[in-house]
């Protein structure tokens, strides 16, 4: 098989990782707090590693990851369909995998895909428990409708965070050395943290975190990426600076502070390492 049609293989399996992430994130966080919901976080963790592997691999053949993202099942009124879903989505994933496991000739490919397959049977497992554990615990969907200007500005907050984290999780596989590349997923991971505190803090005021994503930066020269980033981290620090002073809750006042802080901070990084560049 050739380089191309592998890196197309590995990039429908990376869109279907992009969704399982995300299909599994508006579960965990559309429950509230509790040991169910932290254990599929805990999957979705695992399929973060999964993109992780497979983008990486994409890089090494020649190609550049695919951020689309796969079709989700995000249908259902309560959470017992909702992990029938999970369920549904491994079995998909399940299937893919061992197609492209007989598809493709590279030995070492095959390994990981075979290793990664190994995790989805073990998540199929976890949700065709957690079906049950839900039929026993009575969970439920917590979300509401509130639509405001506090929830407004929520849902711009997950909008960003998300895109940067898609953003900067391109760049760092694009980077042109190993610090480069560290940085950038270190801030794409802070931003993950971001995108958590915001829609769980969306749920808790009665809204409906959305998880959708404006346009990412798909610049290939490393000055290109970086002076995107820069410009993007600016402009949400003034947003979340204006967001803090404009709305009367403490605790959502000292998260937006906090979180603007932290965009500053990846100003200072994306700017360091921009002078590398030049030198």
């Amino acid at each position: 098989m050739k380089k191309n049609d592998i890196v197309n293989l590995l990039n429908k399996d990376i869109e279907g990782e992009h969704a399982a992430i995300i299909q599994y994130l508006m579960h965990s966080y559309s429950m509230g707090e509790g040991e169910l919901a932290c254990e599929i976080e805990a999957i979705a963790r695992e399929e973060m590693r999964h993109l992780d592997f497979l983008a990486d691999t994409v890089v090494e053949l020649g190609g550049v990851p695919s951020f689309k993202r796969g079709d989700m099942r995000l249908t259902g009124k309560n959470v017992s369909i909702w992990m029938k879903n999970d369920v549904l989505a491994e079995e998909d994933a399940i299937a893919m995998y061992q197609d492209h496991i007989k598809a493709i000739d590279d030995s070492k490919i095959k390994r990981l895909l075979e290793r990664i397959l190994s995790d989805e049977k073990s998540h199929h497992g976890d949700f065709q428990h957690f079906v049950k554990t839900v039929k026993r615990d009575g969970l439920k969907d917590i979300r509401g409708n509130k639509r405001d200007n506090v929830t407004a500005i929520l849902d711009w907050g997950i909008e960003h965070e998300y895109t940067v984290i898609l953003q900067y999780l391109l760049h760092s596989y694009l980077a042109p050395n190993e610090k480069m590349g560290k940085e950038m997923q270190d801030q794409a991971i802070n931003e993950m943290q971001h995108l958590g505190w915001l829609s769980e803090k969306m749920v808790s005021k009665g809204g409906k975190p959305k998880i959708e994503h404006t346009k990412i930066d798909h610049s290939k020269h490393p000055s290109g990426m970086l002076n995107a980033d820069i410009k993007i981290e600016k402009e949400v620090a003034a947003k979340y600076d204006a967001s803090a002073k404009e709305i009367s809750d403490p605790k959502l006042k000292k998260l937006f502070a906090r979180i603007r802080d932290h965009e500053l901070y990846h100003v200072k990084v994306f700017t360091d390492l921009k002078k590398t560049l030049k030198e």
